[in-house]
Parts: structure tokens; sequence; C-alpha cells
């Protein structure tokens, strides 16, 4: 399209993310990898929230493009997006006035992938995702704390990732980048496509 230029250049739409992301990191105080995380639940009920988006792939081959963000297995969010095999999210940056909408196919990423990022995080969060039986009810953050000293007792310094914390790996079917632009004429375009495999149609939307 003769008028995608700028920040908005480029044929592969990952790269496009990475990029604004990799402006985001210098412009945002906190969490520029922070999106808005969409599901339904078994009644069609919206939920949302906030995770961190860990990984953009596909920058060097389009083709397997995704996202990717890691969460326990058990948590509210991780069954409903596994029971839809669906689900969406937004990532906006404040500073630069810009957001990418997301919405797509969802498969876990629970092999050497899932292993490496649970190893690089530090200790305290490894545990951390033993103790935590993720949105079940706590009684105090006493005993959550309490939880946390047996397994530091039981796993020691270097835990394995626990069979029910891992990734999930969103392949979109529609991306959508979005500009601040003067008098709120914003400048929108939207990527799309019929299956994972399939070409990108664009789109300049109205704002």
């Amino acid at each position: 399209m003769s008028d995608r230029s700028g920040i908005f250049a480029g044929e592969n739409p990952f790269a496009i993310a990475q990029r604004w992301l990799d402006e985001a990191q210098s412009a945002e105080i906190n969490d520029p990898n922070a999106i808005a995380l969409a599901s339904v639940d078994e009644d069609g009920m919206p939920n949302a929230r906030m995770v961190l988006l860990k990984e953009i792939e596909g920058v060097e081959m389009p083709s397997g493009g995704a996202f990717v963000f890691y969460t326990n297995y058990g948590s509210a969010k991780a069954r409903e997006v596994e029971s839809a095999g669906k689900a969406a999210f937004v990532m906006h940056w404040k500073s630069l006035r810009r957001q990418i909408r997301v919405r797509g196919l969802v498969t876990r990423e629970e092999g050497a992938q899932a292993d490496a990022y649970y190893a690089s995080r530090s200790l305290k969060s490894r545990l951390g995702a033993w103790a935590s039986r993720q949105s079940e009810p706590l009684s105090s953050r006493a005993s959550l704390m309490a939880d946390v000293a047996k397994i530091t007792a039981t796993h020691g310094t270097n835990p394995k990732r626990p069979e029910f914390w891992g990734g999930f790996r969103i392949k979109p079917l529609e991306i959508e980048f979005w500009a601040d632009g003067a008098f709120r004429l914003h400048d929108r375009f939207r990527w799309t496509r019929q299956s994972g495999d399939a070409a990108w149609q664009i789109t300049r939307l109205n704002p």
C-alpha cells in the first residue's frame, strides 16, 4: 500500500511489532512488554488481565510468527484460552501513542523453549511459580510465604520447571497497528489472513 510508510513500513508484521517494542524499551517507564490479554469463559463471559509478552516469533521467518507469554496452566486465563483455543490482546504505549491489537489461535509452549525461559527467571520467581496455585482462593499472604519456604526446602536453588507452568503461543489471524494522529485522525492498518499459513491482506482503516 503506497501510503504505508514510516513506522508502518515493511512486509512482515512481526518485524514491525518487534521494532515498535524495541522503541518502547527506552520510552516506557515500566513493563513496555505488558499486554492486556482477553479471553472468554465457558459461558462466553469476557475476561481481561495484564500479562508480560516474552517473545515475538517470526521476525526473521514470518510464516512461523507468533506471540508468546507464560503462566500457570491452572490459572483462569490458561483454562479460558485453552478451552476456546483463541485469544486476543492489546499492547499500548502511552509514551509513543501507539498500540497493537492481536487476535489469533492459541497453542501451548511446554518444551525446551519454556524450560529455557523458566531457567532465565530469578530463583525467587521460579520458586514462586511452584508455590502459587494461581487464581485459587488464598487464606492469607502468610500461608503463601509458608508454601514458598516449603518449596525452597524441597526444590533447592535449581528447581525444574513445573509441569503445570509454561507458555502459550498466539498465532495471529489479525494484527492491527495504530498510531495517534492530529485531531484524532489516527493511522490504522489491519493485517488479516484466513489461516496461520495464508498470505496477509492489509487494509487501511478509518480512525
